[in-house]
């Protein structure tokens, strides 16, 4: 296996997010396996939460992904900003935690639900779908109406989360749920129990394709 870590980069300056992240890919580091490293972009913004965010934030990423010191990069920011930019730069994969997450689920069920922070990311949303091709496949997505600051009360979005996905799959016909902010990751067995379905968090998704790759990368085969 390389040397090279997997870098997984929290676009925003919120170490709540990050502490997320590492939550998140700790089951999916092994022995033998690549370092999967999680850290947050210098500068950024608290939150992503708006166009201009996304927008801000889109140089220095490309800045830090054109240092090429990985084997793979992680945008862990369900907008994915900048991410044909730094595909452009990038010698190795990158991969988005939006679009890694929709292709996980369209392998799970064949209607997806989608749980966003506000109603105001729906649109940057729907436009990723529309350029994955996928928007027929989306049976709905409802916001649980709050900022990246609010996901660590427990308590409350927890109450939104449990409403919410009942609403995707009861009302909306979702048959798989992914989590639309990189915030959410330590509500997704939680939700996956209460809702009786696959719940995909999308920076695990990213980080078990770019694992699949960094190993095809090094084989023999």
């Amino acid at each position: 296996m390389p040397a090279q870590p997997i870098v997984v980069v929290n676009p925003n300056s919120n170490p709540e997010v990050t502490a997320d992240l590492e939550r998140g890919v700790a089951p999916l580091r092994f022995s033998g396996g690549p370092t999967i490293v999680c850290e947050t972009l210098e500068g950024a913004p608290f939150a992503i939460e708006t166009q201009t965010d996304v927008e801000a934030v889109t140089r220095p990423l490309a800045q830090r992904i054109a240092k090429g010191d990985a084997a793979a990069w992680i945008i862990a920011c369900y907008s994915d900003p900048g991410l044909a930019v730094c595909r452009e730069l990038a010698e190795v994969p990158v991969f988005g935690i939006g679009e890694s997450g929709v292709l996980a689920a369209l392998q799970r069920g064949d209607h997806v639900g989608v749980v966003a922070l506000s109603r105001r990311a729906i649109p940057r949303h729907r436009r990723q779908q529309r350029m994955l091709g996928v928007e027929r496949r989306i049976a709905g997505e409802r916001a649980l109406e709050l900022t990246v600051a609010e996901l660590v009360d427990e308590t409350a979005t927890w109450r939104r989360l449990k409403d919410v996905g009942h609403k995707l799959r009861e009302e909306d016909g979702a048959d798989v749920v992914v989590l639309g902010c990189a915030g959410m990751a330590r509500y997704r067995r939680r939700l996956a129990r209460e809702l009786g379905l696959a719940v995909i968090d999308p920076a695990q998704a990213a980080v078990v394709t770019a694992l699949g790759a960094v190993a095809l990368a090094e084989a023999e085969v």
